[in-house]
């Protein structure tokens, strides 16, 4: 397996008194696609969420490259934010901004950068992810599938070290969720970036990813290739790639 670039140790997190993480430990390996998969309502956006910074720890660790997150001063928290981007479930793309613009937004706001430069890198971007006959027009005017794209090309114009991606085929039909899914893998050979990938998505993501954790209970309780989830025989796991309930105790007994 890669070197990991995310190291995570036993992380926490409650909201009003009730644990979502429950003890979260996972890598991230260096330069492939992670998959974190489990029931709705686990935990995943928000261990993303923690991973870019969104959300503060109660308790545990993040590791970048070796070093712990919480260890870091600000200016260094920011750089490491700066390697990092994040494609939201909704896409978060500005009605009042053309494409060009809602790609431009990072290199404006973050890298500060003077506007020729600005936009040569977002043509530059936008000639390889097939985009320039649009950057002209808003959002509202461009198909979602095209939509899914843009915000693609926002993650990465700052070209970033690791891209996390929350639930990226959500709401798509299946072959524009296929095309989705090829598009982040061809990215992730092109550009070569890390991922980290939210996705309810199986087995389909399993033909991108080189790395599967999966969340229940707080807790991962499964990590390794797609292979090995597909041939694992823990229960927990088979019940959920099958999309199978799991069976109450107390019903067994009754």
């Amino acid at each position: 397996m890669a070197q990991p670039m995310i190291v995570i140790r036993g992380l926490k997190k409650a909201f009003q008194g009730q644990e979502i993480l429950c003890g979260v430990d996972m890598t991230v390996p260096e330069g492939i696609i992670t998959a974190v998969i489990g029931k709705s309502g686990e935990g995943k956006s928000v261990l993303l969420k923690h991973i870019i910074g969104l959300l503060t720890q109660d308790a545990g660790d993040i590791l970048f490259q070796g070093e712990a997150l919480s260890a870091m001063s600000r200016s260094e928290r920011q750089a490491f934010r700066r390697h990092c981007s994040y494609m939201f479930q909704n896409m978060a793309l500005f009605d009042s901004m053309t494409v060009f613009d809602n790609i431009a937004l990072p290199l404006r706001e973050t890298e500060r950068l003077p506007e020729p430069q600005v936009a040569k890198r977002v043509k530059e971007l936008c000639e390889r992810l097939e985009l320039s006959g649009v950057l002209g027009k808003y959002s509202s005017q461009i198909s979602g599938g095209m939509q899914k794209r843009v915000a693609l090309a926002r993650a990465l114009v700052n070209e970033p070290k690791l891209v996390l991606f929350d639930e990226p085929t959500t709401g798509l039909d299946p072959i524009r969720k296929a095309s989705v899914l090829s598009l982040i893998d061809q990215s992730r050979r092109q550009f070569g970036f890390t991922a980290l990938l939210v996705s309810h998505d199986i087995p389909d993501i399993f033909g991108i990813v080189g790395h599967v954790a999966m969340l229940d209970g707080g807790r991962i309780v499964f990590e390794g290739t797609p292979a090995e989830i597909v041939a694992s025989t823990d229960p927990l796991v088979r019940h959920f790639l099958a999309g199978e309930p799991e069976a109450d105790p107390d019903l067994a007994h009754s």
